[in-house]
């Protein structure tokens, strides 16, 4: 164990460094605090890392009520005239595109912020977006103001998964954090399901005017921005306790190189961490490929339900909620399985997930016509289920695979590439493919992105399979 010291071990930004002294703004990571005594330090960190924790699944739930409303309401605005599918398409996609690059950029910022004020900041004015949305008549009247507000929400939205990150990183250590991030994962679903029955609750006061579906759920996400403030801590040296890998004897994959900051820019640091490093571009373009198959089973499902197999509507919606409600268990699964049965080897992990993924998505794909409803909804759980863990797991593997400092931006570069091209191929490209050469085209492309996602994963896996020997080295020398 390590001998306890109050000196500043705030990655971002080292006191050693005279150049960057004095210049901590209210933003900043906060400095380390004196060491507590040690009765006090395991009286107070079981606590902390419980409030901390629920800080951050209520805070990121907290985004999913207000990140892109508009489609709760589309049939209201296509019956007034308001706005065309076309419209409606571009407002949310302005959404889509803001949020995939904000979560990089804004990573980039929250490794070295204050994890306590970052989040509720970005869903403060998240929530401000939304309300002006409601409230302002001008910013509804074009598909011009309503797209850039909604840009501008987008990017806000961004200031919700790094922050998470960073806490998880610094408060959850190596040999727990896939179990940990899996149950923190499942607050956008929590989220989710919090959005429509605010939605339906402002509709219902408000004899279904359009506006209630921003503004209500804009005033519960104030709330819990309140909240998340009061419980989020930035990192337990803040507060006055160890590290977390020296307070559970568990050594991190990949070790911090402080000393960077003296001699590189923060952007050749992450360079040099991210943008340079191939096991972080295989993970992005993996990604890419997880969320287009993600999105393309998911957005498409009812149109998919309708037109092949000749269901209803309603029988497509509710497939599609059931994909949803699968991926609650698939995450949960898979961090749990990845902890415990691979032993923090996510890329196996993940590798094993692709593979199920694949399974039921050819069942699903080849399931002729007249199959029973029940039948097509097993399949669509099981696909919903297996994705969502290499949704949750890439993320992960960012964070594992990168030093502390940079780890917010890793999992931040995985998910620009995933929201950006993944998600763009699955909404317009599945469509324009869909058009022109059909159903079976398209699923056949579906299924070689799992195989492309699995050939990436084995590109990971020996890098992995060296840090994860690194790391069990360095726990033996620690007993």
């Amino acid at each position: 164990m390590t001998t306890p010291s109050t000196q500043d071990t705030n990655p971002a930004l080292p006191p050693s460094n005279p150049a960057t002294a004095g210049k901590r703004s209210w933003l900043s990571a906060p400095p380390a605090a004196p060491r507590l005594p040690e009765g006090e330090v395991r009286r107070r960190y079981p606590r902390l890392r419980f409030q901390v924790f629920l800080g951050i699944f209520i805070g990121y739930a907290g985004f999913y009520l207000i990140r892109n409303n508009i489609s709760l309401v589309a049939p209201l605005l296509l019956d007034s005239g308001q706005l065309t599918t076309v419209g409606i398409g571009l407002i949310s996609n302005a959404v889509l595109i803001a949020y995939g690059f904000s979560k990089f950029f804004s990573a980039t910022i929250s490794d070295r912020s204050n994890a306590r004020y970052f989040l509720p900041i970005g869903l403060a004015l998240s929530a401000v977006a939304n309300l002006a949305v409601a409230f302002i008549p001008a910013v509804s009247a074009t598909v011009v103001m309503f797209a850039t507000v909604m840009f501008i929400n987008g990017w806000v939205q961004g200031m919700g998964w790094p922050p998470s990150g960073r806490v998880l990183v610094h408060w959850f250590s190596t040999n727990e954090r896939g179990w940990k991030t899996a149950i923190w994962n499942t607050a956008h679903n929590v989220g989710g399901m919090g959005v429509g029955a605010l939605a339906a609750l402002g509709l219902a006061i408000t004899g279904d005017s359009w506006q209630s579906a921003f503004w209500v759920p804009a005033v519960g996400a104030l709330v819990v921005a309140a909240v998340a403030f009061l419980m989020i801590r930035d990192r337990p040296e803040a507060v006055g306790l160890p590290p977390i890998e020296e307070h559970r004897n568990d050594p991190p994959k990949v070790e911090a190189d402080l000393g960077e900051f003296e001699q590189l820019s923060y952007w050749r640091i992450i360079a040099k961490h991210v943008l340079f490093n191939r096991v972080m571009v295989f993970l992005a373009l993996a990604n890419v490929f997880i969320y287009s198959l993600r999105y393309g089973v998911l957005s498409w499902s009812p149109t998919y339900l309708s037109e092949h197999h000749g269901m209803s509507l309603a029988q497509g919606i509710a497939g599609f909620s059931l994909f949803e409600l699968a991926g609650i268990f698939g995450t949960l699964a898979c961090g749990w399985i990845s902890d415990k049965v691979f032993r923090g080897n996510r890329s196996w992990t993940g590798i094993a997930f692709m593979v199920g993924t694949g399974v039921f998505l050819v069942a699903y794909w080849l399931a002729p016509v007249g199959t029973p409803y029940w039948v097509l909804m097993v399949l669509l759980f099981f696909i919903g289920a297996f994705i969502y863990g290499p949704v949750m797991l890439i993320g992960l593997q960012a964070l594992d695979m990168s030093a502390r400092h940079v780890a917010g931006t890793a999992a931040g570069f995985t998910g620009l590439f995933g929201y950006v091209f993944g998600a763009t191929l699955a909404s317009t490209g599945v469509g324009w493919v869909v058009h022109h050469f059909g159903w079976g085209t398209t699923y056949g492309l579906l299924t070689l992105s799992v195989v492309l996602t699995v050939v990436l994963l084995l590109f990971v896996l020996p890098q992995e399979k060296r840090l994860i020997a690194h790391h069990k080295s360095l726990s033996e020398q620690g007993r």
